[in-house]
């Protein structure tokens, strides 16, 4: 306790522990301010307890937990990026916090030492919670010894030269000309080697063991969250599910003449995403009973479209926004669909990003779907179903030709739109499909 009153009149001082401490404490009880100071310096330089670091004006900041999203109060501290007593820099990602939509970094506002980690990871944090301790203006204690680290792979490297010396002379050594009889030898037992080789089948129960192993994974918060909204889905919405399918002559044979054109313009490629984007948009302007959502006993229709593409991720489904594509073209759609994809695929798409949303499409015939009924995404009114391209035989103006067809289905809340509604729209989705000029003379 004399020691550390001590110190304290001079600067802060942060050491190493040390032996010495009853002949510093005796010596420094009758020394003050600078004296002080400077004895202990003496001291430590003698005894070779180490290197000493003064900080002047070095302070511990604490580093709470961000704002997220309105949407967004908790999450679980995933990981950390930074072990304490490592140095951090501005700016610098020093954990990341998994939510239940996108997983937020959470960096460092100042550039100091990290000296404290104020949660465990796997732990449930809330914004604004004391997450970690960091001193400002600070530096790491292995700062100096980097010298000696990096000395450390060339000594390695010197020391394994010899191993490699001493190893090749017995590899010259190994090849002795008595060997060569053993192995002319080994053939006599050959009718010994069947009947080895007949017993080994006759262990059936181990591959029969290893087949029925199970392992098992912890859900991490996306697909919680996914389990939970999906199943809020099935008991809140009035789920049914209409059908259709479409003829994709036509649009095939425009992507085939415009693909490369738009490429070289517009350096995006040219899918099925954003005609059938722009399709639903014409058609939810059309019956706007599909773009709007209840809330509590008001029924909420909206005058701009903001459709959610479904992405896979290997977290989970992601739904980024498409936000007013009643004012984006076919191209606009698409170059904004690579770049949310890319964001979603990289795990840097933002809770921003997936905000919001009146109408959701999902793409299932990427992955091979020919038929299915997707679940309405809350608290949406509808999703369409996309599925994938198959030629089939079907009759042409009385005859029978083989066409590329797609199956699409529409789920929607019944509580909202009726039959006639949800029928209306996926012939209108139909139609502009089948015929793409519709979309430029919003016919």
């Amino acid at each position: 306790m004399q020691t550390r009153k001590a110190l304290q009149l001079g600067q802060t001082m942060a050491v190493p522990a040390f032996r010495h401490t009853g002949m510093l404490a005796s010596n420094m009880t009758k020394l003050s301010g600078a004296a002080a100071f400077q004895h202990a310096q003496s001291v430590f330089s003698k005894h070779q307890v180490g290197s000493l670091r003064f900080y002047s004006d070095s302070k511990y900041r604490i580093i709470k937990v961000p704002h997220m999203a309105d949407s967004i109060t908790e999450g679980t501290l995933k990981s950390w990026a930074k072990q304490v007593g490592e140095q951090v820099e501005q700016d610098e990602e020093v954990a990341s916090i998994e939510t239940d939509k996108v997983d937020i970094p959470v960096n460092s506002p100042v550039a100091g030492v990290l000296r404290e980690f104020l949660a465990n990871e796997e732990d449930t944090v809330v914004v604004g919670q004391d997450l970690f301790k960091i001193e400002e203006s600070a530096v790491s204690e292995g700062g100096a010894s980097k010298p000696k680290a990096e000395e450390a792979p060339a000594a390695a490297a010197a020391a394994e030269a010899p191993k490699k010396d001493e190893a090749t002379p017995a590899q010259t050594a190994a090849p002795t000309p008595t060997p060569a009889p053993q192995q002319a030898s080994k053939p006599a037992p050959a009718p010994a080697a069947p009947k080895e080789i007949k017993a080994s089948p006759a262990s059936p129960v181990q591959f029969g063991t290893a087949s029925r192993s199970e392992r098992r994974v912890k859900m991490n918060r996306m697909r919680l969250r996914i389990a939970e909204r999906l199943k809020q889905s099935q008991d809140t919405a009035a789920s049914l599910t209409t059908f259709n399918e479409i003829d994709m002559t036509n649009l095939i044979d425009l992507r085939k003449t415009y693909k490369d054109d738009v490429l070289k313009s517009h350096g995006v490629k040219l899918g099925y995403m954003g005609a059938f984007v722009k399709a639903s948009t014409h058609a939810l302007q059309a019956v706007p009973e599909v773009n709007a959502s209840i809330d509590g006993d008001h029924l909420v229709y909206y005058d701009y479209c903001d459709v959610s593409v479904a992405v896979a991720t290997p977290k989970g489904l992601v739904t980024p926004v498409l936000r007013n594509t009643e004012r984006m073209s076919i191209v606009d759609v698409e170059q904004e669909i690579a770049n949310l994809g890319k964001k979603a695929r990289d795990n840097k798409i933002t809770v921003e990003d997936m905000a919001g949303g009146t109408f959701t499409i999902s793409n299932g015939g990427v992955f091979g779907s020919l038929y299915g009924t997707p679940i309405i995404n809350m608290p949406q009114a509808a999703i369409l179903g996309m599925h994938a391209i198959k030629e089939r035989p079907i009759v042409v103006n009385g005859k029978i030709e083989i066409r590329p067809m797609m199956y699409v289905a529409l789920s929607y809340d019944h509580r909202i739109i009726d039959g006639r509604e949800a029928v209306t729209f996926l012939v209108k989705l139909k139609e502009a499909i089948e015929d793409p000029r519709r979309l430029l003379l919003n016919v």
